[in-house]
């Protein structure tokens, strides 16, 4: 069946909060699952990563009391089964300022069923 554009969008936001949680960044299964193995990201540095340099980034995240939300979220139909997906987010730590971000998505609608992200970048903002 196919997901209806309000659907889709509580979906992928969905898909973006499980980005979020740490119990999900220190699975490599819960991982594989989100992004595809072509997976990109630009970092707020400039640089760009890779599918395993991400994994690995993410897997060796310490498991602190790091704090992320996200507000706006907003999605763009591309082509059939490709949405751009923004959005706000913020991440707080204890004793430490929010840091804010303007970020961009890339999702695919995969054979197998799944949506899974192919791109993403998140910029600082104020």
């Amino acid at each position: 069946m196919r997901e209806q554009p309000e659907d889709l969008r509580l979906h992928l936001q969905s898909l973006e909060e499980k980005l979020f949680d740490p119990a999900v960044r220190n699975s490599r299964t819960s991982l594989d699952a989100l992004l595809a193995p072509n997976f990109r990201e630009i970092g707020s540095s400039g640089r760009l990563y890779g599918f395993d340099e991400i994994i690995a980034a993410l897997l060796a995240e310490p498991a602190d009391a790091t704090t992320r939300a996200l507000a706006d979220f907003e999605i763009w139909p591309l082509s059939p089964g490709l949405v751009l997906a923004t959005y706000r987010s913020e991440r707080s730590e204890p004793h430490l300022p929010p840091v804010r971000s303007l970020r961009s998505s890339i999702w695919r609608h995969d054979a197998d069923g799944y949506w899974r992200m192919v791109f993403h970048q998140g910029t600082p903002a104020r």
